[in-house]
């Protein structure tokens, strides 16, 4: 049975290879092989269709493969052009706040805000669902992710 909080302890591991993936920019170390195991552990791309519904993303809204994702987070492999590389844009924490989970024995699903912490101490706040499963090894593993920024009045 998959629990709330296993939903957020895996969120707090995007959370958290979020801001690897900005640090090892920030130092000039390989961000994209970071965001590689990032999107590799934490997305089932390997067991599942993922439907995959990037923030900033405009002209190739949905990410349904892993260069798509990689591409999104890094912008380094060239697969989507709009890219400029969200997890390298200085974050410095992400903090969710759930609107609501569901749990049940195969699946959990979660919609709320995040905020994104940039270097200036600045805080972006978007609205997020997370679909997860279990992967053979007991992790729960993303297959469904759309953001969006809240919409202006």
């Amino acid at each position: 049975m998959i629990t709330a909080a296993d939903v957020e302890d895996a969120q707090r591991e995007w959370g958290d290879g979020i801001v690897r993936i900005a640090a090892a920019y920030e130092r000039g170390d390989d961000y994209t092989a970071v965001a590689t195991k990032h999107v590799e552990q934490l997305y089932a791309y390997d067991l599942s269709e993922v439907l995959f519904k990037p923030t900033m993303a405009s002209k190739e809204q949905f990410r349904p493969t892993f260069e798509g994702a990689l591409s999104y987070f890094v912008a380094s492999n060239n697969a989507c052009k709009e890219d400029t590389g969200f997890a390298i844009k200085g974050w410095t924490s992400v903090e969710f706040e759930n609107s609501g989970i569901i749990v049940n024995k195969i699946n959990a699903i979660a919609m709320g805000n995040y905020f994104f912490t940039g270097s200036d101490g600045s805080k972006t706040k978007v609205e997020y669902t997370f679909g997860y499963i279990r992967d053979d090894a007991g992790k729960l593993r993303i297959v469904l992710h759309h953001s969006s920024l809240p919409a202006a009045l």
